[in-house]
């Protein structure tokens, strides 16, 4: 069976970042024991990385590269800002410089109540300068893998949008 929409995918892959004098910084890594398992189609992966592999089928290998704008985006200065430091102050108004340090990720909320992670950038005497891009935006993305199985998709892992059982979510 081959990969198409609305397919359940099971795969192993090995994610590098290519860094602009083009050597590889290995990100991440799955395993046969804790692989990959998606309902191909439906929007939950990358679009670029579903068009790739589409059409193959178990056993089948793939090496593939990502463009930034086909991955994550590029990575925009508007979504880099620098916040007073008094909102980040605690109950007693004191500020936690453990929970703010260089390169920590901080879950926010916006006016409108839309939840956001930033990472920190840089931590002054009055502000605290966030960046909500992905961490993947503007990074040149490598995959390589294989296939490990390819199967029809449950009437209920169809209704509800996501694999069940083993590699998938358990109700």
């Amino acid at each position: 069976m081959k990969i198409e929409s609305e397919k359940v995918v099971t795969l192993q892959y090995s994610l590098s970042v290519i860094n602009d004098d083009n050597t590889e910084t290995h990100v991440e890594k799955t395993s046969e024991e804790n692989p990959l398992v998606f309902l191909a189609g439906i929007g939950m992966m990358i679009p670029m990385f579903e068009q790739n592999i589409m059409g193959k089928a178990a056993n089948d290998p793939f090496d593939f590269v990502l463009a930034p704008e086909d991955a994550y985006g590029l990575h925009h200065a508007d979504n880099v800002a620098e916040l007073p430091m008094n909102i980040f102050l605690d109950a007693e108004g004191k500020f936690d410089s453990e929970k703010f340090k260089v390169g920590t990720f901080v879950p926010m909320m916006d006016n409108q109540g839309n939840q956001h992670h930033g990472r920190v950038n840089k931590v002054g005497l009055e502000s605290i300068e966030m960046d909500f891009n992905h961490p993947m935006a503007g990074k040149k993305l490598h995959f390589t893998g294989s296939i490990s199985s390819v199967r029809e998709a449950t009437p209920d892992e169809l209704s509800h949008g996501h694999v069940h059982g083993p590699g998938g979510h358990h109700h």
